[in-house]
């Protein structure tokens, strides 16, 4: 009560029948801002419990078989179109043979084997812009995945979204997550 309240000296007993006119207005109505806190407490449990669910331990065998296996398409292409000259060289007549043999293979399929190394290599840049990893045009453009860059952990190579990530603590723990 203020002043008045101090002066006439019945303060405490105006306090103590407000709070126990609260306690029996809880009875027939719950306290909202308690509701609130209450769910907010549950919130930050089932996301605690989700972020231990989900805590990576680490590639297992089987996906690190698989990741080899998937950078192995680009080094053997690159490296048997070297053999086919080799093989050229060591034996034309057998090397002129395979190729007339290829010359009969129809066009449509052509189309087909080339719409599969494209689709393989598109799926592969895709996945890579998704995990917002950059990849370098030449020398010195970009940044390469793994290294400081926006993907390394070091500076983003925008100011503004470096200074978004300085700001906000959970996409600072993402990004050191993620490298």
């Amino acid at each position: 009560m203020g002043l008045i309240g101090k002066i006439l000296g019945f303060s405490d007993a105006v306090t103590a029948v407000g709070a126990t006119a609260a306690n029996v207005a809880e009875v027939f109505t719950p306290n909202a801002t308690r509701r609130l806190e209450l769910a907010a407490q549950a919130y930050q449990a089932a996301l605690a419990e989700a972020a231990a669910e989900f805590q990576a331990a680490g590639p297992g065998g089987f996906d690190r078989f698989v990741n080899g296996l998937n950078r192995m398409p680009r080094p053997l292409l690159a490296l048997g179109t070297l053999g086919l000259f080799a093989y050229a060289m060591a034996d034309p007549a057998g090397f002129s043979g395979r190729m007339a043999g290829l010359a009969t293979v129809p066009e449509p399929l052509w189309w087909l084997l080339g719409a599969i190394v494209s689709f393989y290599f598109g799926a592969r840049e895709a996945h890579y812009f998704r995990l917002g990893k950059v990849v370098p045009a030449g020398p010195g453009a970009g940044t390469a995945a793994g290294s400081d860059g926006p993907a390394g952990g070091g500076a983003a190579a925008d100011p503004a979204a470096a200074a978004v990530a300085a700001d906000n603590p959970a996409l600072r723990d993402w990004d050191r997550g993620r490298g």
